[in-house]
């Protein structure tokens, strides 16, 4: 359910679219965090290149660490080595997920009995986001995962020593309170993705509110532009905005990649493409502005997402300079932001579920370590600026894979990757592992390259 007790679709356009595992360890180590990719990977340099300053920002910025966990495995998942990074090298192939918290304790401005009502405790993980770096660092895939996506959920690791129950079918956003902490929920969350996609994920973080809100402000704010005004009075504090530009800084633009109302059709997935909008413009303006070399602002940066932040343990200074040196030599055109394909649920039209054929070819994809080519729209929540190339193709696009066909699973597909059955998980032919191929996705699949430039726009009825 959203914020206000509504459905993932909303009313106009519902009849339309038609064992066990280890323990998780707890560990109180001083890691740096990561939050939202791009950012939280600038706070190495910092750390590594400033002399005096990094010596004081260390221990300030390690004195604000939340304890992390340790990531067990998904029985048949076999753990590979971690790369190392030492300072001057980088590391190969990652997977991480960062998910946001939408949890109302502890945050200010949240206090209200309605708000506390809404989401609690530990809270639900409402953002889930995969970042997948290419090992051979020519590519970056970013892969946002609706909250009202209907999947199985594994039996995982709980504060009181024993195990949740597993569920074949449950709502993707619940994975977080199962775990009874935040250092545990973000193991089941992690958990949950790897069951989806058959990935192995070695590194997580979660990010609250008040972290997205301190990030923002770390930065200076976020320029993005609108296509049409954003209004929306479900969110905190409420937003009215006019078409234009607009650079948005601490709880204002917590609520914009919060506002479901104001965006799109009124939908958590017109929500995620609002927000690949934001994240766009967050890469494109740490990589051509002063940001990621002003000691004093990355500073500001790693404590934001240290005070609000809970990590794994793999997660530390040297992993984060391998991971920011990664990025920063991919390129903004090698930089794909996706939405993981979905369909309507059959069993509730109010939740959605995998697009078997289109989810097989992500799944394939990351396995394989594959370029991803997206031949779709930029989503519902979103339009390519004006003047702004509307081609999601990679710079230097290898032999490009077939993306199109007909599936032989249990959905019903067509050519365009549209489904009408459910994914069980994970792809289970995945192609050659290093292959260079690029795999074209479905036109089904949303998304943008951080190199286009779009506007956040609300369709009208």
């Amino acid at each position: 359910m959203a914020e206000d007790g509504t459905s993932a679709l909303p009313r106009a356009r519902r009849a339309a679219r038609s064992g066990q595992i280890r323990h998780g360890k707890l560990h109180h180590t001083h890691p740096i965090a990561n939050a939202l990719k791009l950012v939280a990977v600038a706070v190495v340099v910092v750390l590594v290149s400033t002399g005096g300053v990094a010596a004081y920002a260390l221990q300030d910025v390690l004195g604000s660490t939340k304890p992390t966990v340790h990531l067990v495995q998904l029985p048949g998942h076999t753990a590979t080595p971690l790369p190392s990074a030492p300072e001057g090298e980088t590391v190969g192939e990652v997977n991480m997920l960062v998910i946001g918290s939408d949890t109302r304790s502890g945050q200010a401005g949240y206090g209200d009995a309605a708000d506390q009502a809404a989401s609690s405790g530990v809270g639900n993980n409402d953002v889930d986001i995969l970042l997948h770096i290419s090992a051979d660092h020519k590519n970056v895939s970013v892969i946002s995962f609706p909250r009202d996506l209907e999947i199985p959920i594994p039996a995982c690791p709980t504060s009181s020593g024993g195990y949740s129950y597993a569920t074949d079918k449950a709502m993707l956003n619940t994975a977080l309170s199962r775990g009874g902490n935040e250092q545990l929920g973000l193991q089941c969350a992690v958990l949950t993705i790897e069951k989806l996609t058959g990935l192995n994920i070695p590194y997580a973080a979660s990010v609250t509110f008040a972290g997205t809100a301190a990030i923002s402000t770390a930065v200076g704010g976020v320029t993005v532009c609108l296509a049409t005004p954003i209004v929306d009075n479900n969110v905190t504090p409420n937003l009215n905005l006019s078409a234009g530009t607009h650079t948005l800084v601490g709880g204002e633009a917590l609520a914009f990649l919060r506002s479901r109302h104001g965006v799109g059709d009124g939908s958590d997935l017109g929500r995620i493409s609002n927000q690949q909008v934001f994240m766009s413009s967050l890469a494109r303006q740490l990589t051509s502005s002063g940001t990621l070399t002003n000691p004093f602002t990355l500073y500001k940066i790693a404590k934001a997402v240290t005070e609000n932040t809970v990590t794994s343990d793999t997660v530390n200074a040297n992993f984060l300079l391998g991971v920011f040196q990664a990025v920063r030599a991919t390129g903004l055109s090698n930089m794909v932001f996706l939405q993981y394909p979905t369909g309507a649920d059959p069993d509730n039209p109010n939740r959605v579920v995998p697009n078997e054929y289109a989810a097989q070819q992500v799944n394939q994809a990351l396995l394989a370590d594959q370029p991803i080519e997206l031949s779709g729209t930029t989503g519902d929540g979103s339009t390519v600026e004006p003047g702004s190339p509307s081609t999601t193709t990679p710079t230097t696009p290898a032999t490009t894979g077939t993306g199109s066909g007909t599936s032989t699973g249990s959905g019903t597909s067509t050519g365009s990757g549209t489904s009408t059955g459910t994914s069980t998980g994970a792809a289970t032919t995945p192609p050659t592992t290093g292959s260079t191929s690029t795999v074209t996705l479905p036109p089904s699949v949303t998304g943008q390259t951080a190199a286009q430039k779009t506007c956040s726009k609300k369709i009208q009825y």
